[in-house]
This record gives structure tokens, C-alpha cells and sequence, in this order.
């Protein structure tokens, strides 16, 4: 399961069942409802998630009444909400066209430019599901989801069509679209967007060599599409929407099934949190997080668009002083980012003097906001930084601090109150319900729960119970005015710079080398990543190097899980029953630079 924890580290640990769904309790925890009374008066208890009985429909709705404002701005270019409306439809007509259903899986492997949010309306007005592919997968990550989704549809950037070359053997995959970077600017037959292509092709050579003889250029699909009507799809508010893929406790790959009704639901939740804040003038937010990420996609890609704003696409936000010169003639009043974001953004001189008077709302997601970060950017900017808590399962907000800058609250590491019609509520280790002050595994209801794991039964019934209560895994305590705080997440999982890590996954990896003979992997604290990855190895044969098992993890892991350390051992701790003790080789670490 994907946590999304927005709260400072955990400060002890505790033992908690991690398969055992909530036991039902003799009597509701005097818990219940309590914060209510620290919502904003403006804020309902309840959302009526009928508003909108798909995404669809919120998307049509938003696109007629703002058609002529900008939604995105990439490369300098914009695109409006009316030519975003046309070319998605465009993109779902050609779908159409080529035997795509409705239930079908189509994925999209596309970083934040304007295709994104073309392909993605575009599948979803067809009536298709979403699979949201990272583009920066290995082969391997690829063709498990590939295989694993049953897509037979994918879009993808040139700059990754090698890889899914790579990826295809044993998929379903039939159709792929092929996109570069130019093609949308003003309808990429400009002499800009052939310019930006020629450039990524041939003198940046970003474009491996590929051969995917049935691929099809976007601009091609998009062409057909315009010369066909879109035939009508009916879609249901529990018809999916998404497959969201995260590693839950085990490390394998699930999708998160996502109905319309999940994502309307979490939409809602957050306008009416914020709306107080934000107004239906034209708000710009700067969109540095990949809208695939869970959280960029419902928070910038959605609630942005029910406020007809301005999104600034970042393709790589890494690039710091690239984003800089992006933003000198930009002025934003929204930023949605990660701990390691800001913190790249406050070490940057002409960020640190940018005017911040327009700003209205910064927002914390993904990953763990360190205190030092989250002041350094108040004295900045003058403006807070609003915390929240969700999980993929979860669309993904559970809770979120109130929106509100006229009363600016200092850094405590809360993660907040629970979401308008969302129960949230703390198992014990025997079963019951906690009460206020008692620690205990956080466990959700709401409209925004997920239907369960993609054709996995077994899985979804560890963590969803048949009342509908969703086991996180994560464990936290609710104050008397119903904020809550997280005390320890899930074992093991770890946090790199917002992305979740899973050690089964890398110990997998690691031990397909044929001169490993035991791994373990963990996550230690590391300012810049919030955590970084390192793995202990008992070598089979003693001439291992730590650059032969990085270089063997960068072959088969996306970069942010490539161990940053690598440490040999004669051997392991171990349980009696041989399972390799991962907490206490952390607890060693911790103690270790406690006493450097």
C-alpha cells in the first residue's frame, strides 16, 4: 500500500498487525466525529458526491465554462481549456477507432507536458481505465505492470519508447502511440516544436533507437481522431477510472482500483478545503510533481481545473535553475511540492528573491515535511506550508491541516483533521478502537476508498474490511480537537524523496546477482531525500564490489531506488526461523549516527 505521510519522522515504534482487517468494537471510540468542531465554518461535514456522476462529466463541465482561459503552460506555450476539451475528445474518438472499449486498460508513460493531460481525459472519455506508468521505469518495473494491468494500449514519450520495446514480451500490449516533446505546440507543426524535437533527437540524442514498426504518432492518432464523432459512452460513478499502482507491505506492484466516484469524491473534499483560500479568479499553480504521482494528478490536475487555473508544467524539477528561467516571467499563486523540492527551491538565490505577495496556498505531499524546511519557507515566502496525509488507496487525501493564512499555524508535524464524509478511527493491537490519546493503526472510510486490488482478492481483504474500513498500516493518535499525528509508518517502507521503496523489491533484485548470497535493505535518514537506501550483503564470492551491486541495481530499478549504500557482512541478523531481522540492522544505523 502507498502512505503518503506529510508529518515529521516517527518518533518510537510499535508492533502492529499489518494483515488483520479492523475487528468490529462493542461501542464507537469517543473519537468519532470530534473534528468537526475545528473545521472552518465554511467547511461542510458532508460532500455530495452526486454533484458529478463521473469525472467525465467534471471534466466537460469545467472545460465548457472556462474554455477560453489557459489550463497549461509547458515550454512557454499555452493550452486552453477549449483546445485541451477538443483534442482530448479528438484523442478519445481515435481510440474509438481502434477497437478500444470501455473497461479497457490504456497506459500512459508520459512525463508533465501538454500530452499528458490530453491522453489522460482522452482515455477516460472513452469510457477506458487509466494506467498511470512512470516514465522513468526499467523494463522490468514496465512489463510487470504491463502484464499485470492487461493494458493493450500505451502512450508513450519517444525518450522511453525503447523501453517499452523492451517491455512488450508476454503483454497484451497492441496498439502504441508515440509522442516527442514539440508535437503539441501549436499543434506541433510550428517551427518551435520541430526545433525542440530535432534538438532532443539528434544533438541532445535523448532518444534512444527504437523499432516499434505499430507505432503510431500522437499527432497521426490525433489527426483521425478529429475526423470522427465521438460515440457516446455511458459511464457509471463505480465504473474505474484508474489502476494506480503501488507496492503495498509485500513490494508487489498492485494496482488501486479508482471508480469515478473515488476520484469526484476526493475532488470535492479538497475544493471545499481550499476554496476559501482559492476564488474562481484565475489562480496559477506550479505543477513540479509528475501528474501520474497520485497526488499531482487529483490535486493539480483536477482541483486546479474545477477553479479554472493556470498549471505550470515542470518535466523535470530537478533541473532547478531550468525551472528558475521557466518561472521569471511567471507568477504563481499555488505550489504543490515535496519536502526535497522545497528544500532544492529555498537553495536557489533568485527563488529565495522571487515576490511571494501573490502567493495563497502552498501544499505538502508525498513525502515526510521536515520542520527546518517547512520554517525556512515561512520566513521566505512569509506564506505556511499546509500539511496533509493520504495514501493511493485513498484517492489519496484523508486529512489535510485547514487552509487558512489570516490565522498561520506553526510547524507541529500534524497531518491534520479528516476530509469532509471521511471516518477515520485507531485499531489497538487487540482489535478495538482506540480512544483520544491512544496510539493505534489508522483505519479510513469514505467515499474515497478505493474498490480494492486489481484481480487480487486476498490482498484487498488484508486491508478493507466488509463495512468498508481501510487498514493503512500506519500508526498515529488523535488529539482532543481531532488533529492527527503519526507515530510510526508501516515497517520497513521507505521514503525517498516522496516516492515509496519497498525492500522486498530491491532485495529481489539484489539477490538475482549471482554473487550475492543473503540482502537486506532499509532506509536511513538523509536531509536532502528525507531517506536514502542502503542494503547489507553477504557475498557468495568475496571479489563483490558495492559498484558491481549498484551497477547491477541501476540495470533493473528506477534511480530513486538504487541503494545510495552498500555494506558487506559476514552475516545477518536473523529470527530463529531464519526471517532477516531489517529493524534491527536500522536501529544499529540510527544508534550509529547518534554517536558519530
Amino acid at each position: 500500500m502507498m502512505t503518503e505521510p506529510t508529518t515529521s519522522q516517527p518518533m518510537q515504534t510499535q508492533t502492529q498487525s499489518q494483515t488483520q482487517s479492523p475487528a468490529p468494537a462493542s461501542h464507537a471510540p469517543n473519537t468519532d466525529g470530534i473534528w468537526f468542531a475545528s473545521y472552518a465554518p465554511e467547511v461542510p461535514r458532508e460532500i455530495d458526491v452526486s454533484q458529478y456522476p463521473s469525472v467525465v462529466t467534471f471534466f466537460d463541465e469545467c472545460t465548457t465554462r472556462f474554455r477560453d482561459r489557459v489550463a497549461y503552460v509547458s515550454v512557454a506555450e499555452n493550452l486552453t481549456y477549449g483546445e485541451l476539451a477538443r483534442k482530448a475528445t479528438a484523442f478519445a474518438a481515435y481510440l474509438q477507432s481502434i477497437g478500444v472499449k470501455p473497461g479497457d486498460r490504456v497506459a500512459i508513460m508520459l512525463p508533465n507536458t501538454f500530452q499528458y493531460p490530453v491522453a489522460l481525459f482522452g482515455v477516460l472519455k472513452a469510457g477506458a481505465i487509466v494506467v498511470n506508468v512512470n516514465p522513468l521505469y526499467t523494463v522490468r518495473e514496465l512489463s510487470h505492470q504491463l502484464k499485470d494491468s492487461g493494458a493493450q494500449t500505451i502512450v508513450v514519450f519517444e525518450n522511453f519508447a525503447k523501453t517499452v520495446e523492451d517491455s512488450l514480451a508476454g503483454t497484451r500490449v497492441q496498439n502504441v502511440i508515440v509522442t516527442a516533446l514539440g508535437d503539441l505546440l501549436k499543434d506541433g507543426f510550428n517551427l518551435k516544436g520541430k526545433l525542440i524535437n530535432f534538438v532532443l533527437r539528434h544533438v541532445q540524442k535523448l532518444v534512444p533507437a527504437y523499432n516499434l514498426p505499430q507505432a503510431v504518432p500522437l499527432l497521426k492518432a490525433l489527426s483521425t481522431g478529429y475526423g470522427r464523432t465521438l460515440a457516446p459512452v455511458q459511464i457509471s460513478a463505480t465504473d474505474l477510472a484508474f489502476l494506480q499502482y503501488t507496492g503495498g507491505t509485500t513490494g508487489v506492484a498492485k494496482g488501486a482500483m479508482l471508480t469515478h466516484r473515488n476520484i469526484v469524491a476526493k475532488l470535492l473534499q479538497a475544493k471545499v478545503g481550499a476554496e476559501s483560500q482559492l476564488t474562481d479568479d484565475i489562480e496559477t499553480v506550479l505543477t513540479p510533481l509528475p501528474l501520474y504521482h497520485i497526488y499531482s494528478l487529483t490535486v493539480n490536475a483536477m482541483i486546479f481545473m474545477g477553479l479554472g487555473g493556470r498549471n505550470i508544467l515542470i518535466a523535470n524539477p530537478r533541473d532547478t535553475k531550468m525551472v528558475m528561467k521557466i518561472l521569471r516571467n511567471e507568477t504563481f499563486t499555488g505550489i504543490t511540492a515535496v519536502n526535497t523540492l522545497y528544500n532544492a527551491f529555498l537553495d536557489n538565490e533568485e527563488f529565495r528573491n522571487r515576490d511571494f505577495s501573490n502567493l495563497k496556498l502552498a501544499m505538502a505531499g508525498g513525502m515526510a515535511m521536515q520542520q527546518a524546511v517547512a520554517e525556512r519557507f515561512r520566513q521566505v515566502t512569509g506564506k505556511p506550508i499546509i500539511e496533509g496525509y493520504g495514501l493511493t488507496e485513498c484517492s489519496p487525501i484523508v486529512s489535510m491541516n485547514p487552509v487558512d493564512l489570516k490565522h498561520m499555524r506553526e510547524f507541529d508535524g500534524s497531518i491534520g483533521l479528516p476530509a469532509p464524509s471521511t471516518h477515520v478511527r485507531f485499531r489497538k493491537d487487540d482489535g478495538s478502537w482506540a480512544n483520544i490519546g491512544e496510539p493505534g493503526e489508522l483505519c479510513v472510510k469514505g467515499p474515497q476508498v478505493m474498490k480494492g486490488y486489481w484481480n487480487r482478492p486476498e490482498e484487498t481483504a488484508k486491508v478493507l474490511d466488509d463495512d468498508g474500513w481501510l487498514a493503512t498500516g500506519d500508526i498515529g493518535v488523535m488529539d482532543s480537537r481531532g488533529y492527527i499525528r503519526l507515530i510510526d509508518r508501516k515497517k520497513d517502507m521507505i521514503l525517498v524523496s516522496g516516492f515509496n521503496v519497498y525492500p522486498n523489491e530491491i532485495e529481489d533484485v539484489i539477490a538475482m546477482h549471482p554473487d550475492v548470497r543473503e540482502v537486506a535493505a532499509i532506509g536511513i535518514p538523509d536531509v536532502a531525500q528525507g531517506e536514502r537506501v542502503k542494503v547489507f550483503v553477504v557475498r557468495r564470492n568475496p571479489s563483490l564490489t558495492e559498484e558491481q551491486v549498484i551497477a547491477h541495481c541501476r540495470k533493473n530499478l528506477t534511480g530513486y531506488k538504487v541503494p545510495k549504500v552498500v555494506e558487506f557482512r559476514d552475516e545477518l541478523p536473523q529470527t530463529n526461523v531464519g526471517k532477516i531481522l531489517r529493524r534491527e540492522l536500522r536501529d544499529q544505523e540510527l544508534a550509529k549516527q547518534k554517536n558519530s
